[in-house]
């Protein structure tokens, strides 16, 4: 199927390829075909019986195989839509999910002056929470520099590269406070659930932004080990958790950080996604003592 294919033909071979891959093959059909062409899905549909030139079906039905065999869609079309947002992604980013949304709304229901965004990855909350609160000033900082060009490019294509400084470093270590919120989406899955991942997780997501130890909270443990550092007395943090790990985490921020206020905040499926930690004034001084 070289010569004389139509738009029509394509997308119904193509969301016939897919069935396997996702639970919505024409719509990943479309979406692909949209992106191969530089159109919009609706110019697709409106125009089936568009022909495509020899080379440029070879190439969409390359992307096409692609994703019937497992590559994530949001890698193949270099974007994800989040928080509303077009977002630039790339294998050197996590893919931004809609449970990470959970954390947006929090942190925008505080309305912070100055906030950190830990292990930004697509940049993807720091942008999300400066395009909505003009008057925030964040550094979003990962050890990636990968990762960072990725989080630029979104810096910029939203306009907020004046509010947003991305910074290379792991975890809190290149960052003076005092500040308002502490935002992050650390590593948090468990040794033991990485065989049990989606298997286009486990292969084509970075390894860097998944992996959390034994338990899947050492990330989170060390964030809370500096986050009073930064934050000014009475700060938060909001960091996104799985939805398993609400009691442990809940139990090593109150060991860690004695004193301090802790809650588990659901996603809009419920599960357990979103740990809250308030410092107060003494849980502060008790962790800046050590």
């Amino acid at each position: 199927m070289t010569e004389g294919a139509t738009v029509g033909c394509a997308l119904h071979r193509s969301a016939k390829a897919l069935e396997r891959a996702t639970s919505v093959p024409r719509l990943e059909a479309e979406v692909l075909l949209a992106h191969a062409l530089g159109c919009s899905r609706s110019a697709l549909l409106a125009h089936p019986e568009w022909e495509l030139a020899p080379e440029c079906w070879l190439a969409y039905w390359s992307t096409v195989a692609r994703r019937a065999g497992g590559y994530p869609l949001p890698y193949l079309t270099g974007r994800v839509e989040f928080y509303g947002l077009d977002m630039v992604v790339s294998p050197a980013v996590l893919i931004p999910r809609p449970a990470t949304e959970t954390v947006v709304e929090m942190a925008l229901a505080r309305r912070p002056h100055t906030m950190v965004d830990v292990g930004t990855g697509s940049g993807c909350i720091a942008v999300a929470v400066a395009v909505h609160l003009p008057e925030v000033e964040v550094v979003a900082t990962d050890v990636s520099a990968a990762a960072l060009r990725v989080a630029s490019s979104n810096v910029r294509r939203h306009g907020v590269a004046d509010r947003v400084h991305l910074v290379q470093c792991d975890t809190l270590r290149a960052v003076r406070g005092p500040v308002d919120l502490v935002v992050a989406n650390l590593p948090y899955v468990a040794d033991d659930e990485w065989p049990a991942l989606q298997r286009s997780v486990r292969l084509h997501e970075p390894r860097l932004a998944l992996d959390g130890g034994s338990d899947g909270l050492t990330s989170v443990r060390k964030l809370l080990v500096d986050a009073p550092r930064v934050l000014r007395p009475g700060g938060v943090m909001l960091v996104e958790i799985g939805a398993a790990q609400g009691e442990a985490a809940m139990v090593a921020a109150r060991s860690l950080l004695p004193g301090c206020r802790v809650a588990v905040h659901p996603d809009l499926a419920g599960r357990d996604r979103v740990l809250a930690v308030e410092l107060c004034g003494t849980a502060v001084l008790k962790k800046l003592k050590h």
